[in-house]
């Protein structure tokens, strides 16, 4: 029955190929990167099919309006100088922490908000831009809404807006909504979320959910909590910088680093520029998941691997995770690796060089009475040296003080928490997925004729993906076989 899954999806996506000339053909209706993208990132086609229930037309509606919708805001380019900079410094959107699934919460302050029709396009401007920075920095990765009405009134709710909001995750971005939590919403403003549910679907209204001081703690740890909500997290909003960072250098192999301004960690961010792919190994073999085995290039300087997420566990031989470095230059190149848990990882070496052609082994070791969280998040950020430059920690520090933002590149991983195996062989043996069915030669049929249709298709990832299914595909003619 698994087989049929994979058999569903991929037959999907091939209709969409078929298809793709549609777009292609609409250089004034889409920007042409959106395009690309939907033909080469078989993921991006399975999020549309996901979240419209495989029905294929209601996914390529979905594809129109939310590339044009992209295209109208010029999401490929928007940046943060694209923004009126008191957006930012009102404090009212921002991302910061995380939920108990480690999603990023992404936080509206009600209260600062304030209806204006002059205003309205630029807020939606603002949406977007945290949505796409989001995207790109975690791909794949859901959100968890907040909606903060402490203190907030009917005259903070403007409906066209929270309209657009719905809209952006149930549109424009599928399968980003985790969950959406109102907090302490005002009895006033009964009559207007009881709009606002009719313009959501039956899957968006189950993650709706509406908490006070006393329960928001389900979803929510304490430590990412502000203090009026019954937390302990002292965040206090300001711009610059963004707030959606939370970096620092992590405990070397000598101790803490002391060489290094920390106060660089938030001038030296720049925006991830690369999506990232799955690592594989032995460990993980058992994880019910969809994985690959593919490093990612840092730009063009590094290729890292593992280039997803560093897998903890709670065995001793779990304890620590491998990264490796890659430098495909002919210059040096200088790295350094940060964590949002300092406090629990010890890396080494956390900053150092590679020399050109060569590569390096970064190891990542838990403290002992600590365990990893699917809220922690490494990045490593990596620049070209020029040649002949030294590479001392006084040097390495002074350049990472004086190197361009646009010459350094970065690449976030984060942290996956491996359960035991007799728990996932447990969880494996009473899904329904395992129920045995005897026509795998009406499946192979099936999967032959798709396999031969994708042959000529655009895109080599469908068909590589057929391959990783393990199936014995005897009747294709080995052509349709080459990738």
């Amino acid at each position: 029955m698994l087989f049929y899954y994979f058999f569903v999806i991929l037959q999907l996506s091939v209709s969409l190929y078929q298809q793709y000339s549609n777009f292609s053909d609409s250089s004034d209706k889409y920007d042409s990167r959106d395009v690309d993208r939907l033909q080469k990132d078989d993921a991006l086609v399975d999020g549309y099919l996901t979240w419209r229930q495989f029905v294929v037309d209601d996914a390529l509606k979905m594809i129109d309006e939310s590339f044009q919708w992209r295209k109208e805001f010029n999401l490929n380019d928007l940046t943060e100088s694209s923004i009126p900079r008191w957006m930012f410094e009102t404090g009212a959107v921002y991302l910061h922490g995380y939920d108990k699934e480690g999603n990023k919460l992404f936080w509206f302050k009600v209260k600062l908000h304030v209806k204006d029709a002059k205003t309205i396009h630029d807020k939606k401007r603002y949406v977007a831009f945290w949505l796409e920075r989001y995207a790109k920095r975690e791909p794949g990765m859901p959100l968890t809404v907040v909606f903060d009405m402490s203190e907030s009134g009917i005259g903070n709710i403007d409906m066209e807006f929270v309209k657009y909001i719905i809209s952006c995750f149930k549109v424009f971005y599928p399968k980003f909504l985790s969950k959406m939590i109102m907090y302490e919403m005002p009895w006033i403003m009964n009559a207007a979320w009881k709009i606002v549910k009719t313009w959501l679907g039956p899957e968006a209204i189950s993650k709706l959910k509406f908490v006070s001081k006393s329960d928001v703690q389900t979803f929510i740890d304490a430590e990412h909590l502000p203090p009026h909500m019954g937390g302990t997290d002292q965040f206090k909003y300001s711009y610059p910088p963004l707030p959606d960072d939370e970096f620092k250098s992590p405990i070397n192999e000598n101790g803490p680093i002391v060489s290094e301004d920390e106060s660089e960690v938030k001038d030296t961010e720049s925006e991830c520029k690369e999506s990232l792919e799955s690592s594989f190994n032995a460990e993980q073999a058992l994880r019910p998941k969809k994985v690959q085995t593919f490093s990612q290039s840092l730009s063009l300087s590094l290729s890292l691997s593992p280039a997803e997420e560093l897998s903890f566990g709670s065995k001793d031989s779990e304890k620590k995770c491998l990264i490796v470095l890659n430098n495909v230059t002919k210059n040096q190149v200088a790295f350094k690796v940060r964590t949002t848990a300092p406090e629990k990882y010890r890396v080494k070496p956390s900053s150092s060089s590679c020399e050109a052609g060569a590569s390096v082994d970064i190891v990542v070791s838990l403290h002992g009475g600590f365990q990893a969280s699917p809220q922690d998040r490494f990045l490593v950020m990596a620049a070209e040296m020029e040649p002949g430059a030294g590479a001392g920690t006084p040097e390495l520090t002074q350049f990472w003080k004086d190197v361009p933002k646009p010459k350094i590149m970065e690449h976030r991983l984060r942290c996956h928490v491996l359960e035991s195996p007799k728990s996932i062989l447990s969880n494996a043996s009473d899904s329904p997925l395992n129920t045995p069915t005897g026509d795998t030669q009406d499946l192979q049929t099936a999967v032959s004729g798709l396999m031969l249709l994708t042959a000529g298709a655009s895109s080599t990832s469908l068909r590589k993906t057929l391959l990783c299914c393990g199936l014995y595909l005897s009747p294709l003619d080995s052509s349709a076989l080459k990738v």
